[in-house]
């Protein structure tokens, strides 16, 4: 049985600038959650809708680079 491609890959912004990047399955819940800590901020999609998998494996190297 195959994973199922329901993780969204995303950058938090704040105008150009990104100050976070993560993984949710609900967009909109997150950004909403983000925006207590970061009112002006935004949310960037990252590509299409991956696996958990996939995503979190982004996310830890994502992070790496930076």
């Amino acid at each position: 049985m195959s994973n199922p491609r329901d993780t969204y890959k995303y950058h938090l912004k704040i105008g150009n600038k990104v100050v976070h990047r993560g993984v949710t399955n609900d967009l909109d819940r997150r950004e909403q959650e983000h925006l207590q800590k970061w009112p002006a901020s935004h949310i960037a999609q990252i590509g299409n809708r991956t696996t958990r998998e996939a995503g979190l494996t982004w996310e830890r190297e994502d992070g790496k680079r930076n």
